[in-house]
């Protein structure tokens, strides 16, 4: 196990996940060699069809490229299950310093409001439920 980080920061383990190998990956192998053998035919097929005149077929003639790449993307996805990008850490974007002040007094007031809304939360009593209500009765 690896270690990663979750949105809070905090380390969270990551299973690595084994490569494919042997007739798994043959397989895998396989379909994408008929999934772009489709595509390419898909794509001669519907270029001479708009080059003849239909206009929705100009619309495929982008399309299958794109499902082959897609394809192309998924086929490394399932070879590399487990594989994620680098990804950076994101900074804090910086704040110029004249504006230092009114960010601090922003976030000042949205603590205040955020304080406020939970102590009204908290004063406002729930309506009983009718099986609670002594007027109806029990159930």
């Amino acid at each position: 196990m690896s270690g990663a980080e979750d949105a809070n920061g905090a380390r969270v383990g990551v299973e690595k996940m084994p490569r494919l190998t042997g007739a798994a990956a043959f397989k895998t192998h396989l379909t994408l060699v008929l999934g772009l053998a489709l595509c390419a035919a898909a794509f001669w097929f519907e270029l001479g069809r708009a080059e003849r005149g239909n206009g929705l077929s100009w619309a495929y003639v982008f399309e299958w490229p794109l499902l082959g790449l897609f394809a192309i993307y998924m086929w490394w996805k399932i070879l590399h299950p487990g594989v994620a990008p680098k990804r950076r850490r994101r900074t804090r974007p910086a704040i110029a310093p004249e504006y230092e002040g009114m960010l601090a007094a922003w976030q000042e007031h949205q603590r205040e409001l955020e304080a406020t809304r939970r102590a009204d939360e908290a004063e406002v009593p729930t309506p009983p439920s009718v099986d609670e209500d002594p007027a109806h009765g029990p159930g």
